[in-house]
């Protein structure tokens, strides 16, 4: 029988800077253990501590240090990478050392974290320090969330923008090999390997760049086709229920997991029952604290689905004590790639969750907010009703004659407006149409054409 290999082991990491709250310094640590999770890792202790920064050579204080280090069997020391000269005075008390070094753990004693987790962006020599006196691998928080996008990336688009974060991200803090990687032979000769590897990423960048171009080329020409067309995106922080949302308005099979990033790539489904005209809806890769810039900058294109959208709906987890920090957060974000234009609602989603004070609570403070849960049919049809709602307010009624030598263009004028009634005279079909005004123009436009 095949035996599963062991689940890897990590040790969070947290500093608690002056201007953050104890329980927004809790709520933060508890994110990270839920990135964690998403990796497959285990979380099996944390450590904390109150710092006016986190500029530290080795982040934490001696102490702290030591206390980590005990957790992953490092030495809690920051040593000297360069190695001692071996005279014979060293020799005899690395000698002794041996002799006094304490006994490997049992077999069956639990194995020790292989990986410190830190919830903040580490400098390459930050880590570096961290990982010599823990003895364990240490990534921060900005590269967690890179591994996870690595792996949940399925569409070539999000595949490549992901390579990109993720090589930007690798690229300063490459170091040079222990062994003693000297100077190369052959081609690039004279380069040590770290600048070769560091040449290597730059042109892998150039061939990524133009290849998501391309891709991103394919997927403006399919935003443009959608122009004129009723759009929703949802939009969010991570986990927040948008899946689940749009699984229940679209009827659609989109996953749905209780993980963080579960989604990376834009789902664009219609809205059922369907209407006419019909109805998009969105679902956008989600948001969280922290997020890379490169990780926004890399899936700008994806996020576009937001910025030409007609109507945001900002899906929030009202259950989280931390909603409103969240919710600032997707704000943000949305505000970088200048969506914060776009008519929006707010959407308090796992209502189911919220119990009664707590709900009366959230409608005082967010009177015009939709409260539902995705897994209640009767909300999630109010909430059809209320995007429908939307667009009826912003669409316009007028006449349309469509010549008998124009017929192949009914087609069109049925997918782009609703029909409110339909006539025969000697000219051609008489059609009273309902639509949005950029939609009502193209069509005048079509009728006009030839």
């Amino acid at each position: 029988m095949e035996t599963k290999p062991p689940v890897p082991r990590a040790v969070l990491v947290g500093i608690q800077t002056p201007d953050v709250d104890d329980v927004a310094h809790e709520a933060s640590l508890e994110e990270l253990g839920r990135l964690v999770k998403t990796l497959g890792y285990e979380v099996v202790g944390s450590v904390s501590q109150k710092r006016e920064g986190t500029g530290a050579a080795s982040l934490l204080g001696a102490g702290k240090l030591e206390e980590l280090a005990a957790l992953t069997g490092g030495t809690g020391v920051v040593t000297s990478m360069a190695t001692p000269p071996m005279t014979k005075a060293r020799k005899r008390f690395e000698g002794a050392a041996e002799s006094t070094r304490p006994a490997e753990p049992e077999p069956d004693a639990p194995a020790r974290p292989e990986f410190v987790i830190v919830d903040h962006e580490l400098s390459p020599s930050q880590i570096r320090n961290l990982e010599r006196a823990t003895g364990a691998q240490v990534l921060d928080r900005t590269g967690v969330i890179v591994e996870i996008f690595h792996r949940h990336a399925n569409t070539r688009e999000a595949k490549l923008q992901v390579e990109m974060a993720r090589l930007k991200y690798v690229a300063p803090r490459l170091r040079e090999s222990t062994t003693g990687g000297g100077r190369q032979q052959g081609p690039g000769a004279g380069e040590s390997n770290l600048a070769l590897d560091r040449r290597k990423i730059r042109d892998r960048l150039a061939e990524l760049k133009t290849q998501l171009e391309a891709v991103q080329r394919d997927s403006d020409q399919r935003r443009s086709a959608r122009r004129d067309q009723l759009r929703v995106a949802l939009v969010g922080y991570t986990n927040a229920g948008k899946s689940s949302l749009m699984r229940a308005l679209t009827g659609s099979q989109v996953l749905v997991q209780d993980k963080l990033f579960a989604t990376l790539d834009t789902t664009v489904r219609t809205l059922q029952p369907e209407t006419r005209p019909r109805v998009l809806v969105s679902d956008t890769v989600g948001f969280i604290k922290q997020l890379p810039h490169d990780l926004v900058a890399s899936f700008r294109s994806t996020l576009s689905e937001a910025l030409e959208a007609s109507l945001l709906l900002f899906v929030v987890d009202a259950s989280d004590p931390t909603y409103e920090a969240q919710l600032e957060v997707s704000r943000s974000v949305l505000r970088e790639i200048g969506a914060d234009s776009v008519p929006s609602r707010l959407v308090l989603n796992k209502m189911d969750r919220v119990d009664p004070a707590r709900r009366a609570a959230l409608l005082e403070k967010h009177p015009d907010a939709i409260m539902l849960s995705a897994h209640a049919p009767d909300d999630v049809s109010a909430l059809r009703e209320t995007i429908i709602a939307f667009f009826e307010a912003e669409m316009v009624d007028d006449v349309l004659v469509l010549p008998y030598a124009k017929q192949k263009l009914i087609g069109e004028i049925y997918e782009s407006a609703r029909v409110l009634s339909e006539e025969h005279d000697e000219t051609g079909r008489v059609l009273k149409v309902r639509a949005l005004p950029g939609a009502m123009a193209r069509l005048r436009r079509s009728l006009a054409a030839g």
